[in-house]
């Protein structure tokens, strides 16, 4: 692997990349992640569903692959990673919360900040670059995604291979591929989260709605 460009350059031909792959698959995306990065890059995944790890395994199937375990989660969410992980024999790295955790229990100010972006920084450490399932449509603070960029909250390259997908065409993939779906999609928790904080939404609801109802909070900060 070649050299890291001084920050300047790799700005800019992380730009130019990000624009070219708007229009391409995201196979093609992950393809270009890991002939570019290597075993420096890893997927930080949140077991929503399992269209970027069905693409990531089909590239590498040695690819690292990060579950922020908050210790909240559902029990579904927690027997899905694990359908997952052995369907595709990952290569799997599972965080728990950081120290000091219990102190900020699910749902109160900094719980996300001990029990995700603590326990990723560190999952993360040595590592050039990381990939995640964000699209756009998630939320208005992810409208402009880029598809690939640089990361200046976690100092490395950042790819979202999905940032242009629409909920169809995670559906239409997980159908076309046979990929098994969360259990609790289909009882109406179309994000899905940490049980506390974590809702069913009504119809004609946004599909966030169901997240930290009640609150101003949108986003756990990974992805700020």
């Amino acid at each position: 692997m070649s050299t890291q460009p001084q920050p300047t350059s790799l700005h800019h031909e992380l730009a130019e990349v990000s624009a070219e792959f708007e229009a391409a698959p995201a196979g093609k995306v992950v393809a270009w992640a890991l002939e570019r990065f290597g075993s420096k890059v890893s997927l930080a995944c949140s077991f929503q569903d399992a269209v970027i790890v069905d693409l990531a395994v089909a590239a590498h199937p040695g690819i690292e692959v990060v579950f922020l375990d908050t210790g909240a989660h559902f029990p579904e969410t927690l027997a899905y990673v694990e359908t997952i992980r052995e369907r595709y024999h990952l290569n799997l790295t599972t965080t728990t919360p950081a120290e000091g955790a219990v102190d900020w229990p699910c749902g109160s100010e900094r719980c996300c900040e001990f029990r995700k972006v603590l326990p990723l920084k560190q999952a993360l450490q040595g590592q050039e670059a990381w990939m995640t399932g964000v699209k756009r449509l998630d939320a208005p603070t992810r409208a402009a995604a880029p598809i690939v960029s640089f990361d200046d909250n976690w100092g490395m390259v950042k790819i979202n291979p999905l940032s242009t997908w629409s909920d169809q065409d995670i559906a239409g993939y997980e159908a076309d591929h046979g990929l098994p779906r969360h259990p609790l999609l289909s009882q109406g928790y179309l994000s899905i989260g940490c049980a506390p904080t974590t809702r069913p939404v009504a119809p004609g609801e946004d599909p966030r709605a169901g997240r930290w109802s009640g609150s101003d909070k949108v986003e756990c900060g990974l992805h700020l």
